[in-house]
């Protein structure tokens, strides 16, 4: 029979070595993967002014400037995100993939009238740095 401090001591202990694997793990993996490829994003809509609740498309694609640990965009779905700027941050409008090639479309529309401005973000993936488009306008009416 194990007393209460042995007890005690062996569940500190195990939880210790929990925390040291649940933490350590991931710093091992991100140091072995190598460092980031780097992206360019390129986006545009397919009109400059629509009106209200009518649909446009945003089309455009993600160019590999380097890295990537020997994956490129056709390895992979990467994300992309529509950003609007409202009130000076960048807010998320719509959300999507890429597609094989490298290229996406968005298709959205808007409630509102509004001059929006807007660029496509691409969060850092295990693959990939951070990396938006330049930025784009709408005119909603």
């Amino acid at each position: 029979m194990v007393s209460t401090s042995s007890a005690r001591r062996l569940r500190l202990l195990t939880a210790l070595l929990a925390c040291l694997v649940v933490f350590a793990a991931p710093a091992t993996a991100a140091a072995s993967a190598g460092p980031k490829g780097q992206l360019k994003v390129h986006a545009k809509a397919d009109k400059s002014v629509v009106k209200v609740n009518e649909k446009v498309k945003i089309k455009g694609g993600l160019d590999i400037l380097s890295g990537g640990s020997g994956h490129d965009a056709t390895s992979g779905r990467e994300p992309v995100l529509l950003q609007s700027l409202q009130a000076g941050v960048w807010v998320n409008v719509s959300t999507g993939w890429c597609r094989p090639n490298g290229g996406f479309s968005l298709s959205v529309s808007f409630d509102l009238a509004a001059s929006l401005s807007l660029r496509v973000f691409h969060p850092e993936t295990d693959l990939y740095a951070s990396a938006y488009s330049g930025v784009f306008s709408l005119v909603v009416t």
